[in-house]
């Protein structure tokens, strides 16, 4: 040290540098030991920080509320009583709903609605689905990002998100009859549940990728996602209806909001990672062989 000078900053700022760098280097080994021994989960990983999980859970959940609410009302409006009458069993065999819950479902669908009738035109009916379809569009870009294929223009999949709004619709009003293996009994009706869900999510990943992915990779996706769901749906009874009529008594409707928020957050984040995991699995070599699957696209990796 020089006399008559401070003793300056350079040495411990040196000190810190080498520190971040060796830090870096640890972690770049580690990361490379982990892609040597875990290949399969290093890809999911390194994939699923690109898809954001949480929050295409939270957009997606977001946009499924928002569709269904004004669904119930137009089914209630328009459908005919058997429709609607499967509507109620589905619903309260899947969530088990007593109390509070259950009485506001059977006031929407089994009360009067001649006066909900006379306010639902065409036009009211053309809005609903149209606004409806965000629900397709946020259900599509989440197949998009998890297979890392750039989006398709309104003109080609307009007519899918329509398509798959329908066949959703169609899937809730059946599933109390599948549960119940059309009055068979559940050893008939989770097999028959469990091969509705699998089909209905195989299908809408190549229905919303506009069939730019082969049936066969789209298989792990639709395997992993209806086999959660079903679990997921059956064990929904245990936990929603006590927490709809606490919500509902303590809170009123926008108790039960928040609730249902919830719940379909938890739905929309198993449904993320199915689909991401179903990706990453089909393009792992062994079986993208087998099932003929496309190549990945190029990851960035951080410096």
């Amino acid at each position: 040290m020089q006399p008559g000078k401070a003793p300056g900053p350079d040495r411990p700022r040196r000190r810190r540098g080498d520190s971040v760098r060796a830090r870096l280097l640890a972690a770049r080994e580690v990361r490379a030991r982990a892609e040597t021994r875990l290949p399969v989960i290093t890809r999911l990983a390194t994939h699923l920080v690109s898809v954001n999980p949480l929050d295409s859970a939270t957009r997606l959940a977001a946009q499924v509320f928002l569709t269904v609410v004004p669904l119930l009302f137009l089914v209630a409006a328009i459908a005919p009583q058997w429709l609607r009458d499967h509507f109620v069993k589905s619903v309260h065999d899947v969530f088990g709903l007593t109390g509070s819950a259950d009485a506001q479902l059977k006031k929407v669908y089994q009360g009067d609605i001649s006066q909900l009738r006379q306010t639902t035109g065409i036009v009211s009916v053309l809005m609903v689905l149209i606004s409806a379809t965000a629900c397709s569009r946020a259900m599509q870009r989440l197949c998009d990002r998890a297979w890392g294929l750039p989006r398709v223009g309104a003109r080609v999949a307009a007519w899918r998100w329509l398509a798959w709004l329908l066949a959703w619709v169609l899937m809730i009003g059946l599933q109390g009859v599948l549960r119940g293996g059309f009055g068979r009994g559940l050893w008939l009706g989770m097999p028959l549940l469990l091969t509705a869900q699998v089909g209905m999510w195989w299908w809408t990943q190549h229905l919303l990728l506009t069939g730019r992915v082969p049936w066969l990779p789209l298989l792990p996706g639709a395997l992993l996602t209806g086999a959660t769901l079903s679990v997921l749906t059956s064990t929904a009874k245990l936990y929603i209806p006590r927490a709809l009529n606490r919500s509902l008594d303590t809170y009123g409707s926008l108790g039960a909001v928040f609730t249902l928020l919830s719940w379909l957050i938890a739905l929309c984040a198993v449904v993320t990672l199915c689909i991401t995991a179903g990706a990453v699995i089909a393009r792992e070599p062994a079986v993208a062989r087998r099932l003929g699957s496309p190549e990945p696209p190029p990851i960035e990796r951080p410096a």
